[in-house]
């Protein structure tokens, strides 16, 4: 029978929810205060996902430049793409659209379900580059990104190693993401009261 394996998914998404809960709140908070401070001093927010999390790296932007869960003006942001990169780090496509669109001041969001990778350390060094500010999100196998953080980065490391269950978690602290920036630009509100 399937039925306790299936169920176990959602014992062990809920477990890890919770150590998130403990472990991330400071981090989240932080970064928070990195988007907000870049997205109020005129800069815009710039994602990207690897692999599978480019799939929330368009739902993010989706929420910041559509709405969370209240309604409020845009705020400026772009999933950047996806492409085959050529051997050149420098070359690749994603690397090259944040150089043509990043502006100091801007924010790149990094995510990443599993150990990042070349192209994620090429567009975090791009993004230094560009004197713009870094917030990672990624797995407890983070590889060598927290060495190529600076000072004012954000990393917000999930404690597991499953990549499906580090995309879960990703996509809770992106929702806490926009509610803190809602809460910031809009006001406190009781989540009870919060309609989708």
């Amino acid at each position: 029978m399937l039925t306790p394996r299936i169920q176990q998914h959602f014992v062990d998404g809920a477990d890890l929810q919770y150590q998130c809960a403990q472990a991330l709140g400071a981090q989240l908070e932080a970064a928070a205060g990195v988007l907000l401070h870049g997205l109020t001093s005129g800069g815009k927010v710039l994602v990207w996902g690897g692999g599978v999390a480019a799939a929330l790296a368009q739902a993010f932007v989706a929420q910041l430049v559509g709405r969370f869960e209240r309604e409020r003006p845009e705020l400026a942001a772009l999933a950047l793409g996806t492409a085959v990169a050529p051997a050149d780090a420098a070359a690749w496509p994603t690397v090259r659209q944040l150089r043509a669109l990043g502006l100091p001041g801007d924010v790149l969001v990094l995510l990443s379900a599993s150990v990042p990778a070349a192209d994620a350390l090429a567009l975090l060094e791009a993004a230094h580059e560009r004197e713009m500010a870094v917030v990672a999100l990624t797995g407890a196998r983070p590889g060598e990104l927290p060495d190529a953080l600076r000072d004012g980065d954000v990393w917000v490391a999930v404690p597991t190693e499953r990549p499906a269950r580090v995309l879960e978690a990703q996509l809770v602290a992106l929702h806490a993401l926009c509610d803190a920036l809602d809460a910031q630009l809009l006001g406190d509100e009781d989540m009870e009261t919060v309609t989708a």
